[in-house]
C-alpha cells in the first residue's frame, strides 16, 4: 500500500538522519528518486519552495512529496493526496520524537559519560559532511542540470543563476544587520520570476 511505504520510507529518513533538515537532504534525494516519486529538478525546485515557506524544512517536504505520492496513486483525487501528506510527515516526525522523549529521560544520567562525548563528537562531522553533500547535489543540479560540458556555458540559465546566487551571498554576509533574511529570500524569489518570464526559463 502507497500509503505505508510513504510512512516507512520518511520513518527510516527521520530515524537514520543527524543533524536537521539539511542532512536529510541526500537521504530525501536517493529515497525519493529510487521510488521514481519525483524527479531531481523537481526535488531541487521543491526544497527552494520549502526554505522559503515557514516550518521545519523536514516536514515540508514530507508533506509535498506524500501529496503527490497520493494524488498520483488514486488519479489526482485531493483526499488520498491528504493522506499521502500526513503518512509522510508522520513517518519523517515520529522518529525523532521518539528519540527526544528517551534523550529527556535518561541525558542527565549520561551526560558526563566518555562514551555520549564521543558520540556527539563524531556525528558533528557526519552532519557537516552530509549538509556538505546536499548542497553540492543542489548546485549540481541548479547550475549544470545536463552535466558539464563546454555547451553549458551558452546556456542564459547558469548565468542568471549564478548571479542571483552571487547577489544573495553578497546580501547575506556584508549587509545581513541591514537586510533581513526574510527580504533577501523575496528578492530572490522576485528576480527568479521576472528573469523565468522574460527569458521564457
Amino acid at each position: 500500500m502507497i500509503f505505508l511505504e510513504l510512512f516507512w520510507t520518511f520513518f527510516k529518513i527521520g530515524l537514520f538522519t543527524f543533524g536537521g533538515g539539511y542532512a536529510m537532504l541526500p537521504l530525501i534525494q536517493e529515497q525519493v528518486i529510487t521510488h521514481s516519486w519525483l524527479t531531481e529538478e523537481a526535488i531541487v525546485n521543491f526544497i527552494a519552495v520549502s526554505e522559503s515557506t515557514p516550518g521545519p524544512f523536514a516536514i515540508n517536504i514530507a508533506t509535498y512529496v506524500g501529496s503527490q505520492v497520493g494524488s498520483a496513486a488514486y488519479d489526482g483525487n485531493f483526499w488520498f493526496a491528504i493522506l499521502g501528506s500526513f503518512f509522510a510527515t508522520l513517518g519523517v516526525v515520529l522518529p525523532s520524537f521518539i528519540v527526544i522523549l528517551l534523550v529527556a529521560r535518561f541525558y542527565q544520567q549520561f551526560k558526563s559519560s566518555h562514551t555520549v562525548k564521543g558520540l556527539m563528537t563524531g556525528l558533528k562531522p557526519a552532519a557537516i559532511g552530509l549538509i556538505a553533500s546536499a548542497v553540492i547535489s543542489m548546485a549540481a543540479t541548479v547550475f549544470i542540470p545536463n552535466g558539464f560540458s563546454t555547451a553549458m556555458f551558452k546556456s542564459v540559465e547558469l548565468y542568471i543563476s549564478a548571479a542571483i546566487f552571487a547577489l544573495c551571498v553578497f546580501l547575506v554576509f556584508y549587509k545581513r544587520k541591514k537586510i533581513p533574511p526574510v527580504l533577501i529570500i523575496c528578492i530572490a524569489a522576485v528576480l527568479g520570476i521576472a528573469t523565468g518570464y522574460a527569458f521564457n526559463l
